[in-house]
């Protein structure tokens, strides 16, 4: 029963954000409420100040932005929550013939951008990209092999399988195929950004940071006292699906700059939570979450979704071909 009762429960979003703002608005109203006062006193003189009522407009309306901005993250988390999955992955690099000299696991996030296709980083949907120790394999000769890739949606008891669709040649974005796409058929597609974004703009950013283990810490009592020293995380990450706890996490703050593709943000973020999208105060997405720089608050980077629209576009066209094949044989 308390398990039930914790999952259907909302969980806090950015706390820290909404006391600022309401603090922000307490301002604002008093402010407006001294000005009304003044303008419409008996003894007001419109000659003395003319701009009087076009400034209690004006705070009317940035407290009505303040509200907007306020409710952003929560409403990006409850509309698109069950769109936004758990990625898991297992890969290998090695020699033919030869036990593999590297193996390792891969935890990070995606979210649904077109019909059966999901956007993530590229370092999730090929995790070798960029890692040092296995380039220094595969300069050897070495190769690279996904053993497992796998997406865990929530509301759903059971995974699907993934498979690359569409990689950038120069960044660190992705595509995913997924491979039953009735799984995910009737979800909710992420809305991308036309305009570009500004420096100083609010930002959100949603995934699954520390993956399975960021999940059971979160999770019900009973669940975290059987899961916490597992470790098999595929093993766990299924246990939190059948009792519908896989779950992203939302954090926020403020885009720092904007550099060619690259977004520089202070929202926290961890690992686990690459690939989830940033959104920016309109519920939209601007860029896939892709690192952040140690020991520096406002280092979190992303890349932007005009780096994304090529790679959709590409998976798109191939799938439609693919369909075309099938259709005639």
């Amino acid at each position: 029963m308390d398990e039930q009762q914790h999952s259907s429960q909302e969980e806090p979003v950015c706390s820290a954000w909404e006391r600022t703002v309401h603090a922000a608005i307490g301002v604002f109203l008093l402010a407006g409420a001294v000005l009304a006062v003044h303008y419409y006193r008996p003894d007001y003189q419109p000659a003395k100040n003319d701009n009087l009522k076009d400034q209690v407009q004006q705070l009317t309306l940035q407290v009505g932005q303040l509200k907007e901005e306020q409710a952003m993250p929560a409403m990006v988390l409850n509309r698109y929550r069950n769109s936004i999955c758990y990625i898991f992955g297992i890969y290998h690099v090695g020699f033919p013939q030869q036990k593999p000299n590297l193996r390792a696991r891969i935890s990070g996030t995606g979210f649904v951008v077109s019909r059966g296709l999901l956007a993530t980083n590229r370092h999730v949907a090929e995790p070798w990209y960029g890692d040092a120790e296995s380039n220094m394999l595969m300069q050897k000769g070495a190769t690279p092999q996904l053993e497992k890739l796998v997406a865990f949606f929530p509301g759903s008891s059971t995974p699907v399988n993934v498979t690359p669709a569409a990689l950038s040649g120069n960044g660190d974005v992705a595509v995913l195929r997924v491979d039953d796409s009735q799984a995910v058929e009737q979800l909710r597609l992420l809305p991308l950004a036309v305009e570009p974004s500004n420096p100083g703009e609010l930002v959100s950013v949603v995934g699954y940071p520390m993956g399975v283990v960021g999940m059971v810490a979160k999770s019900p009592q009973a669940v975290y006292e059987r899961l916490a020293y597992r470790r098999d995380d595929i093993g766990a990450a299924n246990e939190l699906a059948a009792l519908s706890l896989i779950r992203p996490s939302a954090t926020c703050g403020h885009l720092g700059d904007v550099v060619g593709d690259k977004l520089i943000y202070d929202a926290p973020t961890a690992h686990g939570a690459s690939g989830g999208p940033v959104f920016n105060a309109q519920g939209q997405v601007i860029g896939v979450n892709a690192a952040f720089i140690d020991g520096f608050s406002g280092g979190t980077l992303g890349v932007s979704v005009q780096a994304l629209r090529p790679l959709i576009a590409a998976a798109e066209k191939a799938q439609l071909a693919v369909r075309n094949i099938s259709s005639t044989n």
